[in-house]
This record gives C-alpha cells, structure tokens and sequence, in this order.
C-alpha cells in the first residue's frame, strides 16, 4: 500500500535528483572550456595516434619521443597555418592604417553605389532591401580601434587554448594506455572484453574519419585555389585555405565559403568598372566554387567518408541531415563521428539485432 510517507520520499528524491542534475549542468556550463579543450584534445589524439604508431614502429623511436615528433608535427603545421596569414596581414596594414581609413570608406562605399546602380538599371530597389535587412548604405570605419582589441583579445584567448589543447593531447597520446588500463577498472565485470574492443575499433574508425576529413580539405583547398588562380585573385593561398576550412561543416559550410569568396572577390577588384569587370569575374568564381562543391559531394566525400568509417554515403548523407534538423550546424558537424561510434558499441554489444546488423555488415 503507498503511503503518504513513500509518497514524500519519492517527491523530495525527485526534487534532489533535479537539484543535483541543475547543477551539474550548470557545472559544466561554467567549465565549457575546458571541455572544449577536452574535445579538441582528443580529435588530435586520433589523428596523431596513426603518426605516433609511424614513429615508434617504423622508426623505432621511444614512446616518450615518438610522443614528443607527433606533437612537434602539430606544432609545425599550426606555426604554418598563422605564418601563411602574415603576407595577408603586411599587405593590408596599410589599408588598415587610421592615414587610410578614408580612402577604404571611398572605396567600399564605391562599390555598394555600383551595386546599387547596377540593381536599379534592372528595376531593384536596392535602398529597400538594405532597409529591410536593416544594413545602412553607407559604411564608416569607427568601429576599427573597437575591432583590433577584440582581436587582441581573440588571441590572447586563442594563445591559452591552443597551449592548453597540446599540454592535454601529449598526456592523451603518452599515456593512452594507462587511459584504457584505469577504464577497464571501472567497467562492470563480464563487459571489459566487449568494451576494450569497442574502444580500439572506435579509435581506429575516428581516427581514419578525421584523417579522411584532412584529405577531403586538402583536395578542396587545392581545387579552390585552381579557381582563384585562373582569375587572378590575390591572396588565393589565405581565401582559398579559410573556404576550404569551412566545408567542414557539411552542406552549410560551402554556401558560406562561396558568399566570402563572392566578397572577397569583389573587394579585391575595387576601382573598377562593376558591370563590365567586377561583376563578372565574381560571378565566374562562384561558377568555379560550385563546380568544386559538385565534385566534392558526388566523387571526393562519398569515397573518402564511406571508406575511412565504413558506411555507405547515402547513410552519411542521411545522418548528417537528421542531426542537421535535431542540433543545427553543431549536430552535423559531430554527426558522422558519433553515428560510428554508436555503431560499434551496437554492433558489439547487440550484434543479433538485425537492424544493427545490417548497418555494421561492414564493420
């Protein structure tokens, strides 16, 4: 029979249970951070963990400073990455410069009354659509000194993250197996087997995704680049790197890669005639981006991704719209790596199912 005092209890464990739930979250909330910091740490463990095995296999270096090669990998390719940013940086120091704040606002101000013209020859009203997404049609520069200690402050913030990541991911990559040696403890007995290998097989399967996912970059960074060079774009290295940096989030990520290559085009081209030369040569270079995107989605991405995870491309395409429609553009970023890693875990612990078993046959 339920008494009053069963009734009670149950209300107030309820209640504690929630408490203690709120501030757990909360918790995590306030160290969000340093979970980031967690997450990228270990995306660089997977990845490197295929050179670390390189180093100490191959090459026969110690564990200690296979650990040591891998990380100063990552050192040089990130030192590669902000060096490649400098020419850009030099080349408009100038314009960014207080003595030529004016000459920038003629400029750009130039070409929106370009555009504008342009629109109203085809019967736009292009004052009214500034209105309604509520941008004004003259562009100033105050907001530079605002600017430049925000990103000072980017940097600074970026500096202590980056440092923190690298501390994080050579004690992941050192001690990776004192890692698995403390998780079997903890595992209820009569699963570890079944645990242990689900662990290796994900970490084998991420670490081919994110390998996979470089390479996919790599090939779009170099096609982009071949799109901007045709059209004698400057500084096609830098425009041609961020576009690519943005495919990895899938489906969105290009269309924001063409609308910055559009504009970046069209700064570039500042001064001259828009009809007859800016407009033109943007509208050839998104051509160029979309016949990119085509090949990437049709031929590139499917092979790469069906391969490194084992999963057919209709199935990626599927998942990534699903979390797509559940978690926005952060679902389709971690989609494919969490469908894999729940596929494992499914397929070693209800191997007989037979919806289980037919996405995992390849496994």
């Amino acid at each position: 029979m339920i008494t009053s005092k069963i009734i009670a209890n149950g209300i107030l464990k309820a209640i504690v249970f929630l408490i203690l739930a709120g501030l757990i979250l909360y918790f995590l909330y306030l160290i969000q951070s340093v979970i980031i910091y967690l997450v990228v740490a270990l995306i660089l463990t997977l990845i490197g963990s295929p050179i670390l095995d390189f180093f100490r296999k191959r090459l026969k270096f110690k564990h200690t400073l296979a650990t040591i090669a891998t990380l100063f990998i990552f050192i040089l390719f990130i030192a590669g990455f902000v060096l490649m940013f400098i020419p850009l940086i030099s080349s408009q120091g100038e314009n960014l410069s207080l003595l030529n704040t004016s000459e920038i606002e003629k400029d750009i101000n130039q070409l929106i009354n370009q555009t504008s013209a342009f629109l109203e020859s085809h019967n736009i009203d292009s004052e009214q659509m500034l209105k309604e997404a509520n941008i004004s049609s003259k562009i100033n520069f105050n907001f530079i000194p605002n600017f430049l200690n925000m990103l000072l402050g980017t940097i600074s913030s970026f500096g202590i993250g980056l440092a923190s990541v690298l501390f994080i991911t050579f004690f992941f990559l050192k001690d990776r197996l004192l890692f698995i040696a403390g998780a079997k403890k903890m595992i209820p007995s009569g699963q570890e087997d079944k645990t242990i290998h689900s662990i290796h097989k994900i970490n084998h399967l991420l670490s081919r995704y994110f390998i996979g996912l470089l390479l996919q970059l790599f090939i779009v960074f170099v096609l982009y680049a071949i799109v901007l060079l045709i059209f004698g774009i400057p500084n096609l290295i830098i425009i041609a790197f961020l576009c690519a940096i943005l495919n990895i989030v899938p489906y969105i990520g290009p269309l924001i890669a063409s609308v910055l290559a559009a504009i970046l085009t069209m700064l570039s081209n500042l001064g001259n005639d828009f009809q007859s030369e800016i407009l033109p040569t943007t509208i050839y270079v998104l051509i160029g981006f979309w016949i990119v995107q085509v090949l990437d989605n049709n031929i590139s991405s499917p092979i790469i991704f069906s391969k490194s995870v084992s999963s057919h491309p209709l199935e990626i395409f599927l998942v990534i719209l699903i979390a797509g429609f559940l978690s926005g553009i952060l679902g389709m970023i971690i989609a494919v790596p969490l469908y894999t890693i729940f596929k494992v875990i499914g397929k070693e612990f209800f191997p007989e199912n037979a919806v289980i078993k037919l996405l995992t046959k390849d496994i």
